[in-house]
C-alpha cells in the first residue's frame, strides 16, 4: 500500500511541476523515501525528475530563456555539495532524511512567500547540490535566489528547470564515483516512466488553466501544505 501510495505521489508530483514549474519532489519524496530505502529513493526520484524536466523543457512550444549566468554558478557550487549530500546520504538513519525531506518541502513553502529573501547564487547552488543526493528536494535554495533577485514567474520557472536537469546529471555523477547504491528497481522505473509522461500532459493542461486565473499561488501553496502533513506522517509513522 505504501508504495502504490508513492506511486500516486508522483504522479501528482508530475502534474504539479508541469503545472507550475516546481514541485515534483514537494510531493512524491516524502512518500518515495517512506517506501523505500533512501539509497534507491534518491536514485528513483533522480531519474523521474530528469524525464519530467526534459519534458518541460523539450515539449512547449516556446524558447524556454533560463538565467544562464545564475544557473552556471549554481551549478558549478552544487558540485561540492553533492558529494557533501552523499555523506549526509550514508551517515544518517532514514528516519532523520524523512524529517529533512519534510522541512525540505515546509522551506520551500516558506520560500514562496518571503520574496524580500535573497540567498546568493553560490550558497543556493551548494545547497541544492548536497539536497540533490541526500533528500532530493532541492529546489527551495534555488526558488530562494531567484525570488530574491526579481526575476520574473517565466525566468523563475525556466532557470528551475534547467537547473533541476543539470543537478541531476552532477547528483547521478556524485552517486557514481562515491560507489553509492542508488540504483531503484527496473521494474518499478519502467512502470513509472509512461505514467510521468502521461502526467506532464495532464499538467500542461493544468498550467494553462490555472495562467489564465488567480489561482496559481493558492493553489500550490496548498498542495505543498498537504506534502508537509504527509512528510510529517510518513516520518512519525
Amino acid at each position: 500500500m505504501l508504495l502504490a501510495a508513492a506511486c500516486v505521489s508522483v504522479v501528482l508530483g508530475t502534474v504539479l511541476q508541469a503545472a507550475t514549474g516546481f514541485g515534483f519532489s514537494l510531493i512524491a519524496a516524502p512518500l518515495v523515501f517512506a517506501a523505500l530505502d533512501a539509497e534507491p529513493a534518491v536514485g528513483l526520484l533522480l531519474i523521474l525528475g530528469l524525464e519530467v524536466n526534459l519534458l518541460t523543457l523539450g515539449t512547449e512550444r516556446r524558447r524556454p530563456r533560463p538565467l544562464a549566468r545564475a544557473v552556471t554558478v549554481m551549478l558549478v557550487a552544487a558540485a561540492p555539495g553533492a558529494l557533501v549530500g552523499v555523506v549526509v546520504l550514508r551517515a544518517l538513519p532514514e528516519i532523520a532524511l524523512q524529517v529533512a525531506v519534510t522541512l525540505g518541502v515546509f522551506a520551500a513553502l516558506v520560500a514562496r512567500h518571503v520574496h524580500s529573501a535573497h540567498l546568493p547564487a553560490p550558497i543556493a547552488g551548494f545547497a541544492a547540490g548536497a539536497l540533490t543526493t541526500s533528500t532530493s528536494v532541492n529546489g527551495p535554495p534555488m526558488l530562494l535566489h531567484l525570488l530574491g533577485r526579481g526575476a520574473t514567474p517565466e525566468q523563475v520557472r525556466d532557470t528551475l528547470t534547467a537547473g533541476f536537469i543539470g543537478l541531476a546529471v552532477i547528483g547521478a555523477i556524485a552517486l557514481a564515483v562515491t560507489g553509492t547504491p542508488a540504483l531503484p528497481d527496473a521494474a518499478l522505473v519502467l512502470a513509472l516512466l509512461p505514467a510521468v509522461a502521461l502526467a506532464h500532459l495532464v499538467g500542461r493542461r493544468v498550467f494553462a488553466k490555472l495562467a489564465a486565473s488567480d489561482h496559481y499561488e493558492r493553489v500550490l501553496t496548498a498542495v505543498m501544505v498537504v506534502a508537509v502533513l504527509v512528510g510529517l506522517v510518513g516520518a512519525l509513522s
